[in-house]
């Protein structure tokens, strides 16, 4: 229990940590990654509605029979699971807000508007995705899915006609947690084949 104890609050640091990497780049770059992190409701419905597509194709992947992709399920059943099984939802919802929050003020809040004002907003985004994909890099599948996924977070960025980073946060937040919901329900499964 000490370790599963250990990883979850690690991860919480790790997550939370990415705000003060944010602040700090953002410091170097002069952008400041809460400008444009407001409540709005339109953002927030925006959010939760953009969950969707991608929580969709989550499931959609859960039921093929690619070995590249039945590898990314085990490694994710094999790493992440036994430390977050035994906890409450509640906290898989606070470590998945925490990295909603984190990795969005980073990717969306400072890297993708400092690569936009140098090369353009296409090429901001395309950039700041690829780098998003990079850092998830648990296998190359992994890493192309994750900068498609940061493609989509960034064009959320802009959703409704004005920049909400709220909406990317949201998203991300959201389907994190729906996807530990569904790979701790496979997980405890397969313990109870076991």
């Amino acid at each position: 229990m000490e370790s599963t104890e250990n990883f979850f609050k690690t991860a919480c640091y790790f997550e939370s940590s990415l705000i003060l990497v944010a602040i700090a780049l953002g410091w170097i770059a002069q952008i400041n990654p809460f400008e444009y992190f407001y409540f709005s409701e339109p953002a927030l419905a925006w959010g939760i509605l953009g969950t969707l597509p991608l929580f969709l194709l989550f499931l959609a992947c859960e039921q093929t029979h690619f070995e590249s992709v039945k590898t990314i399920r085990k490694l994710l059943l094999e790493t992440l699971c036994p430390s977050l099984y035994q906890h409450h939802w509640a906290d898989l919802l606070i470590l998945a807000a925490i990295a909603g929050i984190g990795e969005e003020l980073l990717f969306r809040g400072v890297l993708q508007p400092w690569l936009e004002k140098a090369w353009g907003l296409d090429a901001g985004l395309i950039a700041s995705s690829l780098v998003f994909g990079l850092v998830h890099a648990i296998t190359p599948l992994y890493a192309i899915l994750a900068s498609i996924i940061s493609l989509y977070l960034g064009l959320s960025l802009d959703y409704g006609g004005s920049r909400n980073l709220l909406t990317p946060v949201v998203i991300h937040g959201l389907y994190d947690f729906l996807v530990f919901l569904a790979l701790i329900k496979t997980y405890k499964m397969q313990l109870l084949k076991g």
